[in-house]
């Protein structure tokens, strides 16, 4: 190959500018790809500030409509645990109540670790089938934020005359702590 090229002076002009332009072009390419990257980064840092600073800017800017966030708090509400847990169980059991459903029983579970901030609560009911998906939906789109950790529902015996369900619901909430 040495004695080739020493021949052909102008082969290896050609090889050599051939691999020069190839290296320029994959430093240009990985150089592009990390301004595309950093300024991804700077972009996504700066809508995280401005969510931080201002949470309801996006109603503003047209994204979300105003009217279609519900009102108050998105987390449980209470000077201590205790109280919040009962703002929680009496949230729960009104939405149970205005969908026409029997309260069985109910419980706060009490927190498993003192940093856990979420509250939770187990209630039993009966439950006209028609009208858990209702249910559902009253406590995990309004506010305070609730999540449905878990659902058990049991339908009635086929020889019962009863028609409605008993359903177990397990309900957590978010408690930011005491102010």
């Amino acid at each position: 190959m040495d004695r080739y090229l020493a021949r052909y002076p102008t082969v290896s002009a050609v090889l050599f500018g051939v691999i020069l332009i190839g290296f320029t072009v994959a430093v240009g390419s990985s150089a592009l790809g990390m301004m595309e990257r950093y300024r991804s980064i700077a972009q996504t840092t700066d809508l995280l500030a401005r969510l931080e600073e201002h949470p309801n800017d996006m109603a503003v800017q047209g994204r979300i409509d105003g009217r279609d966030m519900p009102p108050g708090s998105p987390f449980v509400e209470g000077s201590s645990a205790t109280i919040a847990s009962a703002a929680l169980l009496q949230r729960v059991l009104a939405s149970v109540t205005r969908v026409g459903g029997n309260v069985l029983s109910s419980e706060v579970v009490a927190q498993s670790a003192s940093n856990d901030k979420y509250l939770k609560v187990n209630v039993t009911c009966e439950l006209n089938q028609e009208v858990i998906q209702p249910l559902l939906y009253d406590l995990e789109a309004g506010m305070p934020f609730l999540f449905v950790n878990q659902l058990v529902l049991q339908a009635p015996p086929s020889n019962s005359e009863r028609k409605s369900m008993h359903v177990s619901l397990a309900v957590s909430g978010l408690w930011p702590g005491a102010k």
